[in-house]
């Protein structure tokens, strides 16, 4: 009797689910039709026998491995629908590939200008030096023509020669035996710090050595009838003296810390030496570059390359003096010499290829450096020059060749004995030689850089007359922010308390917003050798100072890559 009772009220759920289920089916089949259309269907709800849901009933061929495996396979995309981004990675790519070629021609270029200048030290200054001393010593017998006893290029050339004279007979007191055991008993780590800390040391002495040069230069020229502003000729001669001779000692120690290195027996400090190379990669790939900065490093990446030269050729010199001149020897020593400068170059393609990737930088923009420096030798040939193209050379790329020219002398004449007229005879032809070797180059280098200057637009430049006496860091942008800062009430004020006004805050009505900016020549090449940055500069000054709408807008010449040298940066310091 228990099981009818107990199995009568689950009999009449089970048909009351059927009833519902009937219902529910009847509807998603009229739902179906509307719904087929679209692709979608009504998962439906399988219920136990108490009446709970189970699951939803899916569809099993969606879901299957195969079809997954089958999409993954057969997947396509387009790139054509992002072109804009694929070309421009692929410029870069291409960008890449030419910066090794179009790097190794501004470097050879560069190269043979250095050659130039160094090889003028030791060609035709001694023979301006002897005509500008025959000048003063036949003045009594020919009179005097004019105010100046000698020329300001040839009191120049006079104190270059007597500098060079000076140190030389300085250097012949310093052993070089003595300094190359010195250092070879030190250890391998202190060897590769002292070599560091020589190479600062080196880029510090190029910062301030042609400053003191210039001023030396600019004392002993500038005219009789301004007012003296110096302390005179003879202090900034003995600085100048004592400057080359430090500056000599110093390479005159790298190169022996290299010649140890190129004598120990397991080449370690060879090897450290240039893995040092590679951390100017980390430290120059991942910084922000503009033009002008990228041909500050180019101009002091092409100094160093040849200074590393003539310190390679110091070393085959003192090796070849030890083993008698045995040509033997020279090919012990050609697979160092040549390792040393294969990683020199490899560093230098691999740091612009990056620098130039990460910032954006056309291949091309060394064609424009090349065509800068072009320039500086072409200007200096111009009658209205201003400087002489080995102080041109110094002042763009940081290379002084005095100190250098004086080291090579100095070990060429401990190395080389001259005995017998036949060895005169030698040296005669030998430095005929360098006279014809330098003429060639002169030649040749006046040519290309006339075809650069010619295909950079900038011949009318070149009759553009030389710059002011204001120095370029009055439109540096401290003194910019300074000058925009100034308010119209403190030159009244100032004015009223007796001071003397600047002519530019003399109250005047409208004076410095009409006031226009100074005129600078331009021409085409403008528009590739100008700063980048220059517009934002002023929009910050502007924004920093409250200058708006119809307020000051202080306007400043763009900087020309003719205005860069090692002074904006020296030892690859960023201004």
């Amino acid at each position: 009797m228990a099981e009818p009772l107990s199995s009568g009220p689950g009999e009449e759920k089970e048909k009351e689910m059927e009833k519902e289920d009937r219902q529910r089916d009847g509807s998603a089949a009229t739902a179906g039709k509307s719904t087929s259309s679209h692709g979608s269907t009504e998962p439906r709800v399988v219920r136990d026998e108490n009446g709970g849901s189970v699951g939803k009933r899916r569809n099993l061929s969606d879901l299957s491995l195969v079809r997954f495996i089958t999409t993954e396979l057969t997947r396509g995309y387009f790139l054509e629908h992002n072109e804009a981004k694929y070309t421009e990675r692929r410029e870069r790519v291409y960008t890449c590939l030419r910066i090794p070629k179009e790097l190794e021609k501004l470097m050879t270029f560069g190269f043979f200008l250095c050659l130039d200048a160094f090889l003028y030290v030791f060609t035709l200054l001694p023979l301006r030096v002897i005509l500008a001393l025959l000048r003063l010593l036949t003045l009594p017998c020919c009179g005097v023509s004019g105010s100046r006893l000698l020329q300001p290029a040839q009191v120049c050339d006079v104190l270059k020669g007597f500098i060079m004279v000076l140190c030389y007979s300085m250097m012949s007191y310093v052993d070089y035996a003595m300094m190359y055991h010195l250092i070879r008993g030190q250890s391998v780590i202190k060897l590769y710090i002292i070599y560091n800390m020589l190479e600062v040391a080196d880029r510090l002495f190029s910062s301030f050595g042609q400053d003191i040069l210039d001023a030396l230069y600019w004392t002993a020229t500038e005219p009789k009838e301004k007012k003296r502003a110096h302390i005179g000729v003879i202090p900034h001669f003995l600085m100048a003296v004592l400057y080359v001779f430090l500056h000599a000692i110093l390479i005159m120690v790298q190169a022996t810390t290299l010649n140890v290195a190129f004598n120990s027996h397991n080449k370690s400090l060879l090897t450290i030496m240039m893995s040092n190379n590679f951390v100017e990669i980390k430290g120059s790939v991942f910084k922000k570059f503009e033009k002008n900065n990228l041909f500050q490093m180019s101009n002091s990446d092409i100094k160093e390359r040849f200074t590393n030269y003539i310190l390679l050729l110091i070393v085959c010199l003192r090796n070849m003096e030890q083993f008698s001149w045995n040509p033997d020897h020279l090919w012990v020593l050609f697979p160092d010499v040549v390792m040393v400068i294969a990683s020199e170059v490899a560093v230098d393609v691999v740091k612009h290829a990056f620098i130039t990737k990460f910032n954006d930088i056309s291949a091309d923009v060394y064609g424009e450096y090349r065509a800068s420096l072009a320039f500086d030798l072409v200007s200096s040939r111009q009658k209205n020059a201003y400087t002489d193209y080995s102080d041109s050379v110094s002042r763009r790329m940081g290379f002084i060749p005095l100190p250098l020219a004086l080291l090579l002398i100095r070990v060429v004449t401990s190395s080389v004995k001259i005995q017998g007229s036949l060895s005169f005879m030698c040296v005669l032809l030998f430095y005929l030689g360098m006279i014809t070797l330098k003429v060639l180059n002169s030649i040749v280098l006046l040519g290309t850089s006339c075809v650069f200057v010619k295909a950079a637009n900038m011949e009318e430049k070149l009759f553009d007359p030389p710059p002011s006496a204001t120095s370029s860091r009055v439109n540096s942008r401290a003194n910019r922010t300074k000058h925009v800062n100034t308010p119209p009430q403190q030159a009244e004020s100032t004015a009223d308390k007796g001071g003397t006004p600047l002519a530019s805050d003399n109250p005047q009505p409208n004076t410095t917003a009409e006031s226009s900016p100074p005129t600078f020549p331009k021409s085409d090449s403008d528009t590739f050798l100008t700063t980048p940055d220059e517009e934002d500069d002023d929009k910050i000054i502007n924004t920093d100072t409250g200058l708006e709408g119809d307020g000051l807008k202080p306007r400043t010449p763009k900087k020309d890559l003719l205005e860069i040298d090692r002074f904006t940066i020296c030892g690859n310091r960023i201004d």
